[in-house]
């Protein structure tokens, strides 16, 4: 079967960036966290993100996941119910 959109109008896309955030969601919506870091740590964030092609806030977020689920199992419910009541708080 022919296409039977016009030649002339070209396929739209959307202007900008697109969503960097999971699930689509814009990373400009998450919240901010300052911190305080050895040069050294700061260095090796850029080095890693870097390398790996994964923006700042991703290694961060996989390094925090990595340190949780090295926690043991008692620390990690705590952890969760933890930050459950910090979410619905606001």
């Amino acid at each position: 079967m022919p296409d039977k959109r016009d030649p002339k109008v070209k396929d739209r896309r959307r202007v900008g960036r697109p969503p960097a955030g999971e699930d689509g969601e814009k990373v400009k919506d998450y919240p901010q966290l300052s911190i305080r870091v050895p040069l050294e740590f700061k260095a090796r964030l850029n080095a890693l993100s870097a390398v790996t092609g994964l923006a700042q806030w991703r290694v961060i977020v996989r390094a925090i996941d990595c340190f949780n689920d090295d926690l043991p199992k008692s620390e990690r419910d705590l952890v969760a119910g933890l930050s459950e009541r910090m979410m619905r708080a606001g």
